[in-house]
């Protein structure tokens, strides 16, 4: 991008002061983080259970109810980063594969967009956790899922959204 002035590029965020110019015409400079994007999964089995992780995340101050999910591998196809995520941090595979949309996380400064699946059809492999992951995998009946997302224990956006989104389909 012509109009962007590199600040910092690590691992996972590349941040940059960029130059636009708005609708309004009004030229500004802005921060913005380009993130190559992610993938959650709403695993559920044949007992109406979803897969949740409670995952350690330092960012958010501790403990924390996720669905399985991961950044993307460019060039790897969102659908191939929810397969690869629901192996590796839950040591699952999946049969069964529906798109359930996408959002932007945080349209404020970032393009970081999740896409969602709703996987079914399950069958354990083995982990693959790196060594930066500290996660615990649990099954959640679904409905019990969906009353934490309206009470607060879900406080993960993706996960709220995953789950709501496939609230639908389980029924």
């Amino acid at each position: 991008m012509k109009n962007r002035k590199p600040l910092y590029k690590g691992q996972v965020v590349d941040l940059g002061l960029e130059t636009v110019t708005l609708p309004n015409r009004q030229t500004m400079q802005l921060e913005v983080v380009r993130h190559p994007g992610g993938s959650a999964v709403v695993a559920l089995d044949d007992k109406s259970r979803v897969c949740l992780l409670r995952q350690y995340r330092h960012a958010a101050g501790g403990w924390l109810w996720e669905l399985p999910a991961g950044k993307i591998d460019i060039p790897e196809s969102p659908q191939r980063t929810a397969q690869r995520e629901l192996q590796e941090e839950a040591g699952l595979i999946a049969k069964d594969w529906q798109a359930l949309g996408n959002f932007l996380s945080t349209p404020g400064f970032c393009d970081e967009r999740i896409y969602l699946y709703l996987a079914r059809n399950l069958a354990s492999t083995h982990t693959d956790h790196h060594p930066h992951e500290i996660i615990e995998v649990h099954w959640i009946e679904f409905r019990q899922a969906i009353e934490w997302v309206h009470n607060g224990e879900i406080v993960d956006g993706k996960t709220m959204l995953g789950l709501l989104m496939s609230e639908q389909e389980t029924m």
